[in-house]
């Protein structure tokens, strides 16, 4: 299922690069955890790793040759995955701002809605396919079930992502008091997040480069 320690141990360590490398997942994460504290940022941390494990499971499956031949299939899941953060980012704008006083940030949307809005920015994002399509086959056995070794490679990956996804959760969190003794520190949060998402939404329009 893994390869030899070697080469499993050079490809946790490009995982890690990887990782640790800020893209639109992580931009999500931190926005979350920001504007509604560590709660949801750990729930984000879990459906945005959810969502990538269905996406390790789309490329063992297949789907990843279909957007490389099929530009119609490509274009139709990355559009559905722009619009999507940019409701998240416009909703988040229009949410009113919670009143604190100095005191942590209580998260205003259940955990479960987080969750499940961290699993569909994840699982809309083609790029995340095609990049384990690209990225796994380097540390693959052609001799051994390709079905197997991806999904086993691409839950290594996610593991990993989601150490690093923590680490920002943690640095957000530690972050986000500080920034509670400036002026209307809520809505401040939502706008950051929402203006987060609204762009992430257009880079995932706009761009074509593989990222998180």
């Amino acid at each position: 299922m893994l390869p030899d320690t070697p080469l499993l141990l050079a490809f946790v360590g490009a995982s890690l690069v990887l990782a640790l490398t800020p893209g639109p997942a992580v931009v999500y994460i931190v926005a979350r955890t920001l504007a509604q504290g560590r709660g949801c940022g750990l729930a984000s941390v879990l459906g945005v790793a959810l969502g990538n494990l269905a996406n390790a499971a789309s490329a063992a499956l297949g789907l990843a040759a279909l957007f490389a031949v099929s530009s119609a299939a490509f274009t139709v899941v990355k559009w559905a995955g722009a619009a999507y953060l940019v409701y998240l980012g416009v909703r988040l704008w229009r949410t009113p701002p919670a009143i604190t006083d100095a005191a942590p940030l209580v998260p205003r949307q259940p955990l479960r809605r987080v969750f499940r809005d961290g699993f569909v920015v994840a699982l809309l994002n083609p790029k995340t396919t095609l990049f384990f399509a690209a990225f796994l086959p380097q540390f693959m056995d052609a001799h051994a079930s390709p079905l197997v070794q991806t999904l086993a490679l691409g839950t290594v990956f996610v593991a990993v992502a989601c150490c690093t996804d923590l680490i920002y959760v943690l640095m957000a969190s530690f972050i986000a008091p500080r920034l509670s003794r400036a002026a209307r520190p809520a809505a401040w949060g939502n706008r950051l997040a929402g203006t987060s998402f609204i762009g992430l939404g257009l880079l995932a329009a706009l761009g074509t480069r593989p990222q998180r």
